[in-house]
């Protein structure tokens, strides 16, 4: 692979190959050659800012620049993970901020080890006898032990020549960085190192001026106005960029961003899957292909790109996790378990890997395997997520039938609330008695907690159970009582509670038409950036006016669009039910298959729930599978408890 090194002169670059070969060897022999080892670990590296030994601080910017030079020229590498410094500078909001142009030697060391580096590349930069003298080290930062050293020679303002002579002797078929002139280079440094929005945005227009084919540059101009909410001045920029010639990987890199800005999965999807083949060995990328996959109900393929991510960083605990709730969804509960054991054997002390077999446990519908791993993160973790691992316990019983059982654990976890003086423990009171079937109950209750009498509670949190007694009248028919509950959350409505007022307000409207939903939706979630809200907020209203087609067809583009985040699992729930409403049993059935994850009890969880059991056996009985059915039927009449929803037919319990 060491062959051929281009842009250096045929002696330096024999001399630096079997520096570099013997240095990454220890980390890449199976793949680079240099060794008949074992395979070892991927090599991650990072080349860190340059340091000035010259006596002019004025190119100080130099020592970025080569660095990010490099960097750039290594991401297209098979073998090798150059981590690019916004993935490092982005632990500064847990380990602080780090001085950004002091040399990286000293401020970017340890961020580096933390963004899974386990090779640091040191450098210094002097200009000195009209000659631009770079040097680079490669350490290992385990033993300490500087492993390889190679140098560069340039003109005093060919930075980018410098850089990429060190790039090549490290892999020699690094390309060409793309800004063609030091001028823009120093622009964009100035804009990477610069705090000032204002004069960010100006040092990235005039590296945009000075090298119009420079797509780093369109890119964080896009970020900075996107985060600056400005969508359609990032799109903008994007636009301007795409007009440009740029390299395929470019091009993929700014329609990744595009796609986020306009949420099209399917732009997302095609834009990624080009740029984890132009960049096979940066994880993130795989990491992004596999949330993507996942969000467009692709398992199979969000397994394959998060193992591929995983052969890079196999310590990921994120990414493990990842992978076990894809492979849970792919339909093979064997090798999610098995990734999550490995997730412990690396966290033993984290109740997180516990709380995730439970979850991949519960949707497989291995329900008491479910419960008993909850129990054990709760032990492992006293209080974990607001004891939300007993709540899950719970639930993963009372989705069994057994309501007494459920409601025994359901009490550990309201006792553990107690403990911890959760202000809102009578608020969890009522929801568990409405969710385990004494609604009536729960109705009074909830409604008392808000009205607090001598123990009041925030207004926030009042406005917050009137809204959830607005729906749960809504859903037991009485829609008048919903419209005068919804009235007094929309009172006492801050930041926190607003939300769930406005869908309560909306809601509790007269029934309408499908166009006319739509309308109100407009009005009440204006903008784009309301859209995902919008939408599900036509669908439930939809779905209690038994305007089952029309919320198919929302439901169905809203589900493909993977647009709307669904923890809990709902969507394909809500999906299959309005399929068997008209007439597409043999669809139905893969959708209603997965059982709900609650993290928590929301009043439209209640459209799903205990329905999912009812619906399970519709499809069953339809598909001529009668024990099935009975089975279900059984769990949906134990959990229906004292009232009917508005969508049950008369009679049902």
């Amino acid at each position: 692979m060491y062959s051929r090194a281009r842009g250096a002169s045929g002696s330096r670059a024999a001399a630096h190959r079997w520096v570099f070969c013997s240095v990454l060897a220890a980390a890449a022999a199976a793949q680079w050659g240099c060794s008949r080892g074992p395979a070892p670990e991927f090599p991650r590296i990072a080349i860190l800012r340059f340091e000035n030994l010259g006596p002019d601080p004025s190119v100080d910017w130099m020592g970025r620049a080569l660095s990010e030079v490099i960097t750039s020229e290594l991401t297209a590498s098979p073998n090798l993970y150059a981590i690019p410094s916004t993935r490092i500078h982005s632990f500064e909001r847990t380990m602080g901020a780090r001085p950004v142009a002091a040399p990286g030697i000293s401020a970017e060391r340890g961020l580096a080890l933390v963004a899974g580096a386990n090779r640091l590349g040191y450098g210094d930069f002097s200009i000195t006898g009209g000659k631009l003298r770079a040097r680079l080290s490669i350490a290992d930062p385990e033993t300490g032990k500087m492993t390889a050293v190679a140098s560069a020679v340039a003109a005093p303002d060919d930075v980018i020549g410098a850089a990429s002579e060190l790039a090549r002797q490290i892999w020699p078929e690094a390309p060409a960085y793309r800004a063609s002139s030091a001028s823009a280079l120093k622009d964009y440094v100035a804009a990477l190192e610069g705090s000032e929005p204002s004069a960010v945005v100006q040092d990235l227009e005039r590296a945009i001026a000075a090298a119009p084919n420079f797509a780093p540059a369109y890119r964080l101009l896009a970020q900075m106005k996107a985060q600056a909410k400005d969508a359609p001045g990032a799109l903008e920029v994007i636009g301007r960029a795409l007009q440009q010639d740029l390299r395929p990987l470019e091009k993929a890199r700014l329609q990744v961003a595009e796609s986020e800005l306009r949420g099209d999965l399917a732009l997302r999807l095609n834009a990624l899957e080009l740029v984890a083949k132009l960049t096979p060995s940066d994880p993130t990328v795989w990491v992004a292909l596999g949330e993507s996959h996942f969000n467009a109900h692709a398992y199979a393929q969000s397994v394959g790109d998060y193992q591929k991510a995983l052969t890079i960083e196999p310590q990921d605990p994120n990414v493990l996790n990842q992978l076990a709730y894809s492979s849970a969804h792919a339909g093979d509960l064997p090798t999610a378990m098995a990734v999550l054991k490995r997730y412990q054997a690396l966290r033993p002390a984290d109740p997180n890997p516990l709380d995730s077999m439970g979850d991949v446990s519960l949707l497989s519908g291995r329900l008491a395997d479910a419960e008993g791993f909850y129990l054990q993160a709760a032990r492992k973790a006293p209080h974990f997520e607001l004891d939300g691992a007993l709540f899950k316990a719970a639930m993963a019983r009372l989705m069994t039938g057994d309501v007494s059982g459920a409601s025994a654990v359901a009490n550990q976890y309201l006792d553990a609330r107690a403990a911890d003086s959760d202000p809102a423990l009578d608020y969890r009171r009522a929801e568990w008695m409405w969710v385990s079937g004494s609604r009536r109950e729960a109705v009074a209750r909830m409604e008392a907690f808000a009205r607090g009498g001598t123990n009041a509670p925030p207004k926030e949190l009042a406005s917050r159970a009137y809204s959830t007694v607005a729906l749960w009248e809504l859903l037991l028919g009485d829609r008048a009582a919903a419209a005068r509950f919804a009235g007094l959350a929309a009172a006492d409505a801050g930041p926190l509670s607003e939300e769930t007022s406005l869908i309560a307000r909306f809601l509790t409207q007269p029934p309408a038409s499908p166009a006319e939903w739509a309308s109100r939706a407009e009005h009440d979630f204006p903008g784009p950036a309301a859209a995902p809200f919008r939408d599900m907020s036509v669908v439930y209203a939809l779905l209690l006016d038994k305007q089952y087609q029309p919320a198919s067809e929302l439901l169905r583009r809203i589900y493909d669009s993977g647009e709307t985040g669904d923890p809990q699992g709902i969507l394909p729930l809500m999906l299959g039910w309005t399929y068997l409403e008209t007439g597409r049993d043999k669809e139905a059935g893969p959708l209603l298959r997965a059982n709900p994850v609650p993290a928590s009890i929301s009043p439209l969880f209640s459209f799903c729930f205990p329905r999912v059991f009812e619906l399970r056996a519709m499809a069953a009985a339809r598909a001529g599978n009668q024990a099935e059915a009975a089975e279900n039927e059984q769990v949906f009449k134990k959990l229906s408890g004292d009232t009917r929803f508005v969508w049950d037919e008369p009679g049902t319990p």
